[in-house]
């Protein structure tokens, strides 16, 4: 009986020491494993310096240490429609360290091919932040008044309108191309390197529309030395200064496509980390100042979250394949290349 005894006391000891030994290790582990974020978070641009994407990545650095708890560092890494940058995203450690800016690239460059990486797939969804459409814009001294006068004139001339825009394949150039074939009105399209240069070109009647964004023609707008002439929006913009613009819809066209930037992130990425930076993110975008800030840019403010970020990719990529080719876009690259 004794020795039952002795047996006894010695498994309760054993299972207590055990006991112990683990609650050391885990209080250690937690003592040990620092908390997200511990340092500052690098931002890839795969933009450069000043464009849409680079302005909202200053945005979001502006009062990242208040609401992430430490400061954002924006790295530019333009190139290649954007397709540098993001692959070296997706190359990143997924711990939550990298993350990047997101724009329509992610969806439209791997359609031509030219991608070393499917981003839907490779890189993880954290947020939209913004939306913004294209707008059909003519210089002010064109006798054209409405979007029914240019689609005549096309019709009436083919080959002699020619639309500007931000290079082959680019959201501006999907929107041009769709607005031709949807009217029949043959324009010609020619691409340049930004949309500084396509207003450039604009404004010295190079070419007589121009596809761009509503941030890059707002003062010009209110100058009253560019007029714009319908929205890609699917209603119209809150901007006072677009305000009177009306969508392609409203003028019997079935053009809706907007551009939109976000934060994604590489794929991997540990739960708690990816739920805590969608945390701060949302913080930051959700400030009235933030809020302002973005409207001045000439943007919508639409944040949705990393599920409806996801949705919003798959639907765009559906959309986006059938459009390059059905414009021909995807054909007019693929002969580029060879």
């Amino acid at each position: 009986m004794r020795k039952k005894s002795l047996i006894f006391l010695a498994m309760v000891l054993l299972v207590t020491l055990i006991m112990a030994g683990c609650a050391s290790m885990k209080s250690q582990t937690a003592a040990t494993t620092p908390k997200y974020p511990d340092r500052p978070i690098t931002v890839i641009v795969p933009f450069s310096a000043g464009s849409g994407p680079d302005l909202i990545a200053r945005l979001l650095e502006k009062t990242a240490p208040q609401h992430l708890g430490q400061p954002l560092v924006v790295v530019n890494k333009p190139g290649g429609s954007g397709t540098l940058g993001f692959n070296e995203l997706v190359g990143a450690s997924p711990d939550g360290y990298t993350i990047g800016i997101s724009t329509v690239e992610v969806i439209a460059n791997p359609l031509y091919g030219s991608t070393k990486y499917n981003y839907i797939t490779a890189l993880d969804p954290i947020a939209q932040i913004t939306n913004s459409p294209s707008v059909l814009a003519v210089q002010a001294a064109q006798p054209w008044q409405d979007l029914a006068a240019v689609i005549e004139y096309g019709k009436s001339n083919p080959g002699k309108l020619k639309f500007g825009h931000q290079g082959i394949g680019s959201f501006s150039h999907i929107v041009g191309e769709t607005f031709s074939q949807n009217t029949e009105s043959k324009l010609e399209q020619v691409p340049f390197r930004g949309g500084g240069e396509t207003i450039a070109a604009l404004l010295g009647g190079h070419v007589q529309i121009a596809f761009v964004s509503p941030a890059m023609i707002k003062e010009h707008i209110k100058n009253g030395t560019i007029r714009a002439l319908a929205v890609s929006a699917s209603q119209r913009l809150s901007d006072p200064v677009f305000a009177e613009v009306p969508t392609f819809k409203e003028q019997g066209l079935d053009i809706v496509f907007n551009n939109w930037f976000g934060v994604t992130a590489p794929k991997e990425m540990p739960l708690e980390v990816k739920n805590k930076l969608t945390e701060g993110l949302k913080a930051i975008i959700s400030t009235p100042e933030f809020k302002n800030s973005v409207e001045n840019m000439g943007l919508q403010l639409n944040y949705l979250g990393p599920q409806e970020t996801a949705a919003q990719w798959q639907a765009d990529s559906q959309k986006l394949t059938k459009t390059v080719k059905e414009t021909g876009i995807l054909e007019l690259i693929k002969a580029q290349k060879q």
